[in-house]
């Protein structure tokens, strides 16, 4: 949505700002398509559930709701439209991207009482991608509440997506939303996983080119490009904060079921059935990531993806994990950088309330709790008195 590049003469402006209206009003309807189906799959994971019933179940009803809207073509053209990120389920230490195939070995994983879920999908029209993503306790509520190493986790990543949100302002930097999180997370004694980004939006890219990484290696520090944040931007930002001393993730045996089409990587498939799987993909998931259930021949897919993934034409969503015994809580949410300031486009979380989470531990950082306190768009009544403030000095603070 971002053009640095706009005509300065002011009638030209307006189609653009019309049209903004317009991609806003498209994420918007993505974002209440996913808040719909997501609240669908909170009341759904329960104790004995299959996980992999739960990302069928997700992806149909994306499918669905996106089925049900935008049906008048444009100009004789169909608004594209469907999921933008399929539905995963990841628990306890699982980071995320887990959304098994029938024929897996993991694809008999149940839910059991306490188990820590973190809950991710996407939905896109015309190309503007809302995705989101929250963590429920299985089995918790008001009577019996969270606690211990879980609810430290739950409590700092929720925590830490409140405070990344104020702190996604224009012409602040990308480096300080990864240092504010980390001190957020440390409250708890928690930890960001190592080297998860969230990324700049714009039409049919979910990954763009601005990117702000969590709790980065030394090697990552010193190659990651700073950014500055600018009017108009939107992003998808992913806090996942780990229980563990290091958020060290790795993989395991876990296979690989999202995937990615890289649209700035060029390369002539040399097989045949790679050729056709490539087409299949681009045919059905366009810009988007995509499981491979949704493919026709699953056994052909993973052949033929094979020498896509090889020459970087797909790119994996690979399952990674924190160590046994330790818990990751994520909260995914897509915002838009707008004149009168941060808005939120995806829905805060359904399950989340401080009522269902109870720590030892509680957030005593003045400059946090000071931020915390501030709306996410602040009114025009707090801006006219915070520029009183300034011009008047100390007389103004007096109500």
């Amino acid at each position: 949505m971002s053009d640095t590049e706009k005509p300065t003469a002011p009638a030209p402006e307006k189609p653009a700002a019309s049209s903004a209206e317009a991609d806003l009003t498209k994420y918007k309807t993505a974002a209440d398509i996913v808040h719909q189906v997501t609240k669908k799959l909170i009341d759904l994971c329960v104790e004995g559930a299959k996980v992999i019933d739960l990302c069928v179940e997700g992806d149909k009803l994306l499918e669905q709701g996106t089925g049900a809207v935008y049906n008048k073509a444009v100009k004789g053209v169909r608004v594209p439209k469907g999921v933008s990120f399929p539905t995963s389920i990841s628990v306890n230490n699982t980071v995320a991207h887990f959304s098994p195939l029938a024929s897996d070995a993991q694809a008999s994983q149940v839910l059991a009482k306490d188990d820590v879920v973190k809950i991710q999908l996407g939905a896109h029209i015309d190309g503007f991608a809302s995705i989101s993503g929250e963590t429920i306790v299985v089995g918790a509520n008001a009577e019996n509440p969270v606690t211990g190493r879980r609810a430290d986790v739950l409590k700092a990543a929720w925590t830490a997506a409140e405070v990344a949100m104020r702190t996604l302002k224009v012409g602040n930097k990308n480096w300080a939303v990864t240092e504010i999180v980390a001190r957020t997370a440390a409250t708890w004694d928690c930890k960001p996983v190592e080297g998860m980004l969230s990324c700049q939006q714009t039409q049919n890219v979910i990954d763009g080119k601005k990117r702000i990484i969590l709790n980065p290696s030394e090697s990552q520090k010193r190659d990651f490009e700073g950014a500055t944040f600018a009017e108009g931007e939107v992003y998808g930002i992913d806090i996942l904060i780990s229980s563990g001393e290091d958020g060290k993730a790795r993989l395991e045996e876990s296979r690989t079921t999202i995937f990615q089409r890289d649209s700035s990587v060029t390369y002539q498939l040399k097989a045949k059935n790679s050729r056709a799987v490539f087409s299949e993909v681009q045919r059905k998931a366009g810009a988007f990531p995509f499981n491979i259930r949704t493919l026709e021949d699953e056994k052909r897919a993973r052949m033929g993806l094979q020498e896509a993934v090889q020459h970087s034409l797909v790119k994996p969503y690979e399952v990674i994990y924190t160590p046994a015994n330790t818990f990751v809580a994520g909260f995914h949410f897509t915002i838009a950088l707008l004149p009168a300031g941060p808005s939120l486009i995806t829905h805060p979380p359904i399950w989340y309330k401080p009522e269902l989470v109870k720590t030892e531990k509680e957030l005593e950082d003045e400059e946090l709790k000071s931020l915390l306190a501030r709306n996410l768009r602040e009114s025009k009544k707090s801006k006219k008195k915070a520029k009183k403030s300034e011009e008047g000095g100390d007389g103004a603070a007096e109500e």
